[in-house]
């Protein structure tokens, strides 16, 4: 009998100078970057919440807590891998995901095939089995003002 399950996830950390701007496992050219423990990258973050949460296993912070010096500027690449490693632990894997990153700057449509080649290959699925969109909260609240960057994921995995 094939299962499959749904799980959605989100993650906002706020822009900062002086780090990294990562999203998606990729490094974008940007004056600010994500403020968190590990490199804050927060569409990764978002997608292991979604697969964590379809496979009933909570959340990224009881798995990869912020308190543990072992994930201190840990690559969420890293994050996603384990996470997927987690997932199939109880049999499943995953299915595709679709993905929304909002962010007034810097522009990610540039940016976006390059995410999804990255995070297909962390998910062992194909590049066409990520979605990944990228909208503007059309400088509204705390996005508009870039003061940070959310992203929301759900996410299918299924097990056989």
């Amino acid at each position: 009998m094939n299962t499959i399950r749904v799980g959605m996830g989100y993650d906002v950390h706020r822009l900062v100078e002086g780090r990294e701007l990562w999203l998606g496992g990729i490094q974008i050219a940007h004056t600010l970057g994500l403020l968190g423990h590990s490199d804050a990258d927060v569409l990764i973050h978002a997608l292991c919440d979604g697969l964590l949460g379809a496979a009933n296993m909570r959340d990224i912070g009881y798995h990869f807590p912020d308190t543990k010096a072992e994930f201190a500027g840990i690559d969420s690449k890293i994050l996603l891998k384990r996470t997927v490693e987690l997932i199939a632990t109880k049999g499943y894997r995953v299915g595709n995901v679709d993905c929304t990153v909002c962010a007034e700057q810097p522009k990610l449509k540039p940016h976006i095939p390059a995410m999804q080649e990255v995070l297909a290959a962390l998910m062992n699925v194909e590049t066409d089995a990520v979605s990944i969109k990228a909208t503007t909260t059309e400088r509204l609240g705390f996005t508009g003002r870039e003061e940070g960057i959310a992203a929301w994921a759900t996410v299918l995995i299924y097990r056989d």
